[in-house]
């Protein structure tokens, strides 16, 4: 059995552009939604007092799924516009070590 795919994801936006940057996650999101039965949770995340802040979360059934996410053309639109708004981007992969609501393994 493949092993789930986590990371987080975390965006600083460029001042002015947080509307802009959020409209069109909405747009990618609706899409993500409807076509990627892969990605099991694709949240986005504003950081309470960093109004520049944007922290993703993604989780998906295994690094296939998430190879497929990346090559979906509305998340490549959504890679390519948002340079227009992100000032920087940092990504962490994650393993998760222990919690409540799900397996520990996988």
């Amino acid at each position: 059995m493949s092993e789930v795919f986590r990371l987080f994801v975390r965006f600083t936006l460029k001042p002015g552009h947080e509307e802009a940057f959020d409209q069109l996650v909405r747009q990618m999101l609706a899409s993500v939604r409807d076509h990627e039965p892969g990605t099991l949770i694709y949240t986005c995340h504003t950081v309470e007092d960093r109004p520049a802040q944007r922290v993703f979360y993604e989780l998906y059934l295994d690094r296939t799924a998430f190879e497929a996410h990346e090559e979906q053309l509305h998340v490549r639109q959504f890679l390519a516009q948002r340079e227009h708004h992100v000032h920087g981007v940092e990504v962490d992969v994650v393993a998760l070590f222990d919690g409540k609501g799900v397996p520990v393994s996988g």
